[in-house]
């Protein structure tokens, strides 16, 4: 096996701290390295040190002769003025012969990463952040590697774009080493981990499942003082080993050794008396829909939907980007009316709502008082916390926890944000991506929780071991106006998913086939001019989508600033209607063009 990286011996510090230290390690043809670690812990250091972007304080990175590398960090540039056609393929080599079958190629990556719409002449100026990380991603995606080195690939990228990457990687022959918190991921791609903590590098044979093991395995043979970390490994291993037959076959550890860890281990959760006591806690009529429309635009999401969400139920809502998830948690969650039809709140509902926006919070008040603000004590479930024991759930160690809010990063916002819902002892909880910057530590604390929380949940995610952990059902929008219930869960809706898609590609190319002249009924030079003008619409729209991320990143920092908080709010109402405005006229635009 050829050995195409190397480390020995290497230290890497930032300021006081030591994220490396005397870390040996090497990367092998074929392996697929997945790596994981407490946020901050030096993950992404790892990385860059490995792929030469960043050099070690001591030791040594020695790299094999003639190593075709590719690196996709989460600190995406793209070349000035480039269109996508230039950023994925003009620093490669391709060459005009080589033409038809470069834009092929990316053609298929970048509809594999979600990104259909998109031409190959747009230009990048104007991308939001996310749809800059999958342009450099399918750049590193379409070249012949001998070494492919991702960070956090899976953001920004819904169920379905997630596995076709985890196929895409799975089909190629080159070295992987992935750092990721998606765990399905992990454990479907990768043949190795590599676990980065206090300054060290762990390395385990296998993929997530098998880390756990090995994890719970050695807390229980050093008899770890850290009983709760302990617990929630075994626990996870005790989950993984029930589940569904295709995660306990896949793992090399012994079964009988595993078995005996878990021997004394429960049920993840009691789903009759978890049932019982919320029905005690809601009462019969929790959520209903019926004959609901729902709408964006002229688009319909909903077209009389009738939908009854009980005590206790755990939902599971599925669907590719821009599919109307987020818009049917706030019809739930009473934040908009229905275009048609009647929503029904029960009398006992007590509703928490986590959205993928950043509540503004005083700037100056500590983390604890934040939590306390809410609530002193919290019972969820078998567990009676305190502000500050929630807080250690979600991170936040006794010295962080007096931390000003204002000094707190994105991802530890989004951790108080989920840390003061559940202060509040809801009994209806809807969750839009409640995953988003959590690390895999946080996860199990979060996932935790929620296996003993006797209530009624509805979570949105693109992380599907989430959603089989925590869900009991799975809804998905297909883009038919329905509500469609999948028994099989996010394996159901990934086939039905590859069903639609071969559909409509046959019936598109039997349209071609069968239309000699254009399918919009305009002369050539009428579609031409139609065709920029929809290009244009959707410039204008990626240039929208970037305005409203700027305007959110600026309203979490006006917190403590009302006025200007109020004003950036009347521009955030503005910018939303004019966005409708552009779809509408887009999508009128597209249905005349066929």
């Amino acid at each position: 096996m050829v050995n195409l990286v190397n480390l020995e011996t290497v230290s890497k510090s930032y300021g006081v701290r030591p994220l490396l230290d005397g870390v040996s390690l090497g990367v092998s043809d074929g392996e697929r390295i997945g790596v994981v670690g407490l946020n901050g812990g030096g993950k992404t250091t790892l990385l860059e040190v490995l792929a030469g972007l960043a050099e070690p304080d001591d030791g040594r990175v020695s790299q094999s002769r003639d190593l075709r590398m590719a690196v996709v960090t989460q600190r995406t540039e793209l070349p000035e003025g480039a269109t996508v056609r230039n950023a994925v393929l003009d620093p490669h080599g391709f060459t005009a012969e080589h033409e038809w079958a470069a834009d092929a190629r990316v053609r298929s990556v970048l509809s594999g990463l979600g990104m259909t719409r998109l031409g190959l002449d747009t230009p990048v100026g104007d991308f939001s952040g996310g749809e800059r990380r999958r342009v450099a991603l399918a750049a590193a995606l379409v070249r012949d590697l001998d070494l492919l080195v991702l960070d956090e690939p899976t953001n920004h990228l819904d169920v379905e774009g997630v596995r076709w990457l985890a196929d895409h990687l799975l089909e190629r022959k080159c070295a992987l080493v992935i750092v990721t918190h998606d765990r399905w991921f992990l454990d479907t791609v990768c043949n190795r981990t590599w676990e980065v903590v206090d300054g060290k590098v762990e390395q385990y044979e296998g993929g997530y499942a098998d880390w756990i093991f090995a994890r719970a395995e050695r807390a229980r043979i050093a008899q770890a003082t850290e009983e709760r970390r302990q617990n929630l490994a075994r626990k996870e291993l005790a989950w993984l080993q029930r589940g569904a037959k295709a995660r306990t076959s896949k793992p090399r550890y012994r079964v009988e050794a595993a078995e005996a860890l878990i021997s004394d281990v429960p049920e993840p959760r009691d789903t009759v008396e978890l049932l019982a006591f919320a029905k005690r806690r809601l009462g019969k009529t929790v959520l209903e829909l019926e004959d609901v429309d729902l709408r964006i635009g002229d688009r319909a999401l909903l077209e009389n939907v009738t939908w009854r969400i009980g005590p206790g139920d755990r939902i599971g809502l599925v669907g590719v980007n821009g599919s109307g998830k987020t818009t049917l948690l706030k019809l739930l969650a009473g934040e908009r009316e229905p275009d048609a039809g009647k929503r029904t709140e029960g009398k006992t509902v007590r509703m928490a709502h986590l959205t993928q926006e950043l509540h503004d919070l005083p700037g100056e008040w500590r983390v604890l008082e934040a939590i306390e603000n809410v609530a002193k004590t919290v019972t969820l479930g078998k567990y009676e916390l305190s502000a500050s024991q929630l807080g250690e759930r979600f991170g936040f160690g006794k010295g962080r926890q007096w931390t000003p809010v204002g000094d707190l990063s994105g991802g530890e916002r989004r951790r108080l944000q989920l840390a003061r819902l559940l202060m509040a002892e809801p009994n209806v909880l809807i969750l839009d991506e409640p995953t988003n910057d959590l690390d895999i530590d946080t996860l199990q604390q979060l996932e935790d929780l929620l296996d003993t929380w006797p209530g009624t949940m509805i979570v949105v995610s693109h992380d599907r071991y989430l959603v089989e952990r925590v869900c009991d059902s799975v809804f998905a929008l297909f883009g038919d106006g329905k509500l469609t219930h999948l028994p099989g869960g996010i394996d159901e809706y990934l086939r039905k998913r590859h069903s639609l898609l071969a559909a409509e590609s046959s019936v598109g190319k039997q349209a071609g086939d069968a239309a000699p002249a254009s399918r919009s009924g305009l002369s050539g030079a009428e579609e031409h001019a139609a065709r920029k003008e929809l290009a244009r619409f959707e410039r204008q729209l990626d240039k929208l989508a970037k305005r409203e991320s700027d305007l959110h990143e600026k309203l979490a920092e006006a917190a403590t600033e009302p006025e200007r908080l109020a004003a950036l709010n009347s521009e955030l109402q503005s910018l939303h209607q004019e966005k409708d405005d552009l779809e509408t006229r887009w999508m009128e635009l597209a249905d005349q063009l066929g």
